[in-house]
């Protein structure tokens, strides 16, 4: 058989240190199922096989073992009747049966210990069927998670770059827009002090020359020069 040729490689593999060594794991568990899943079907297909000959070659020797007995106790009762040559005959037969006997043992004991094999190989292909599926779906969870922060990390660099640069040049912007109003309106009320203080003295020469025109009025009247 070809399966049971493999026999020792396949129940001595380590699914998850080929995975771990494996360059990429999905890729190399995707093989892995596709190698496993094809072997399972050999297995159950030969395991199928292998059962049904050994309950053929267990069948047989029961079969030649019944006969045998039998074959002992028909001796048995020619001796009884004093038929010695009878007995001679079935004696002849039984050791005929006999000798096949143990052939027919040996066969139904190998086929067992096939059947035996083939079981324990469908069981253990089983398992690593299991390990395949459970490792590849962690892996893949790992990819996606991976993937994410490298989106993430992406999105942050961007941010981090050409978008805060354009949200940086924006404040620098309206701080700047903001300093030239606050001079603005600084210079605007130096220059309403400075008019409010020239308007003062205006005021004060423009209440002299009415209080000078005012007094000359009254010289000159005193003085009936109107």
């Amino acid at each position: 058989m070809g399966i049971l040729s493999r026999f020792k490689t396949i129940m001595e593999s380590n699914i998850n240190a080929l995975l771990d060594k494996a360059e990429d794991p999905v890729k190399m568990a995707d093989q892995l199922a596709r190698d496993l899943e094809k072997d399972l079907g050999e297995v159950k297909a030969e395991t199928a096989a292998v059962m049904a000959e050994e309950k053929r070659a267990k069948r047989a020797y029961e079969e030649c073992q019944a006969e045998v007995e039998k074959l002992q106790k028909y001796a048995e009762k020619a001796v009884l009747q004093g038929n010695d040559s009878d007995a001679a005959v079935f004696l002849t037969e039984k050791a005929s049966k006999t000798a096949a006997l143990e052939s027919l043992k040996g066969a139904w004991e190998l086929a067992a210990a096939n059947a035996g094999k083939m079981r324990e190989l469908h069981d253990k292909l089983t398992e690593q069927l299991q390990q395949v599926a459970e490792r590849k779906a962690a892996i893949r969870a790992k990819a996606a998670m991976v993937k994410s922060q490298q989106k993430a990390n992406e999105m942050r660099t961007d941010l981090g770059g050409s978008s805060m640069a354009a949200f940086d040049a924006l404040e620098e912007k309206l701080n700047r827009k903001m300093d030239e109003a606050e001079a603005m309106t600084q210079l605007n009320q130096k220059q309403d002090t400075v008019s409010d203080l020239m308007a003062k003295y205006d005021a004060d020469k423009s209440a002299k020359d009415s209080a000078v025109a005012e007094e000359l009025a009254a010289l000159k009247a005193k003085l009936g020069k109107e």
